[in-house]
């Protein structure tokens, strides 16, 4: 079994969901009483968050570098960034170390074409729906990303940070959800990507009208496979 080396705490909530799922699959796969070679950088989100609202991205990176070359001093054989967002800043992260560095949006972008998809409605936060990097990333892939609009994307940010990031889960934000999904899928979306760690929590696969993408799972599951791979 391979060390896995998660960057986690942006946030808290959704890094547990991280630990819960890959122990949960090493268990089922090996038995018995196995769970996860696992070493964890947990980050005080606090300030991660201060600074993306002041545009701070080289600070960040910084921050990111110095924990996976952390994780690398302690054994780690492969990397995960714990949230979608902090994506932007996987290349220099990679840069940073030799151990490789598995992409969310990279195996979100399997998943999805393994349905046989290529139009998928990508909610998240603000820096993952309107920054090039994740739709990008999955154009390259044949991908096609249909956005909420303006006012969606204000509302999915906003009870991203002061809903979910806090554990807070309101039957109302998830009936939102649904509609704003339905809207999505009437402008052409497959599916739905579910493009914030944190947006598992709320949104399950039965609110959805269309097939839902977790990104969390499908990264946490990706590194169960690296970690078991011979």
């Amino acid at each position: 079994m391979k060390t896995i080396g998660l960057i986690g705490g942006m946030s808290w909530e959704s890094t547990t969901l991280y630990y819960q799922i890959i122990n949960r699959e090493v268990a089922r796969r090996l038995g018995g009483l196995s769970s996860a070679r696992m070493n964890l950088v947990s980050l005080d989100f606090q300030d991660i968050a201060q600074r993306q609202r002041a545009g701070d991205w080289d600070g960040m990176a910084g921050i990111l570098c110095d924990a996976a070359r952390r994780l690398s001093d302690t054994g780690a054989e492969c990397l995960l960034i714990g949230t979608n967002t902090m994506h932007q800043l996987a290349p220099q992260v990679q840069a940073a170390t030799d151990v490789p560095l598995i992409h969310i949006a990279d195996v979100t972008a399997d998943a999805i074409l393994a349905q046989g998809l290529d139009t998928v409605g990508l909610m998240g936060t603000r820096f993952t729906m309107e920054r090039a990097f994740y739709v990008e990333r999955l154009a390259q892939r044949g991908i096609r990303c249909v956005l909420p609009d303006e006012v969606q994307r204000q509302e999915i940010h906003r009870i991203i940070f002061e809903e979910l990031c806090r554990g807070e889960l309101h039957e109302i934000s998830r009936q939102w959800f649904t509609d704003c999904i339905t809207d999505l899928r009437s402008r052409g979306a497959q599916g739905v990507v579910l493009g914030c760690t944190e947006l598992p929590l709320i949104i399950r696969p039965e609110d959805s009208p269309i097939p839902t993408f977790d990104t969390t799972a499908l990264h946490a599951l990706a590194a169960v496979e690296f970690s078991l791979a011979n």
